[in-house]
């Protein structure tokens, strides 16, 4: 059984994630959600459109990530894993993308510390200009 992966984010940048991962992994479409924030609409509206979402499917666990800490994807993505099996990750970038989507066959605590490892191993300086 695979963890969901739901990605909650400002608009457009949870969908732009998954295409992402998709043209990847092409056969994680039913496992990646992705929920896009629109600028000026209400948390509460956030969070229904993405109980919504995640009552029309059968998984039993949930790694959840977002973009900023304390902006409203964020805040939504705190009240939606509350009493849930779920984890939640912020600073979603594309390498903590891929490595959840290329693991989501493992358990929720594992894959929280693949989402982690990617998301920081993917963040290295490749070079650097000198005058």
């Amino acid at each position: 059984m695979s963890t969901r992966i739901l990605i909650i984010a400002h608009a457009p940048l949870a969908t732009a994630l998954r295409d992402c991962a998709l043209h990847v992994f092409p056969e994680c479409a039913e496992e990646v959600v992705a929920i896009d924030v629109p600028p000026q609409e209400a948390p509460e509206v956030t969070y229904v459109h993405a109980l919504q979402r995640l009552q029309s499917d059968s998984f039993v666990q949930t790694l959840v990530l977002t973009d900023v800490i304390g902006a409203t994807p964020a805040n939504v993505a705190q009240r939606l894993v509350n009493g849930k099996d779920a984890q939640l990750v912020a600073g979603v970038n594309l390498p903590m993308l891929l490595r959840t989507v290329c693991y989501r066959h493992e358990d929720l605590e594992a894959l929280t510390r693949r989402a982690l490892d990617g998301g920081t191993q993917g963040v290295i300086q490749l070079s650097s200009s000198s005058e």
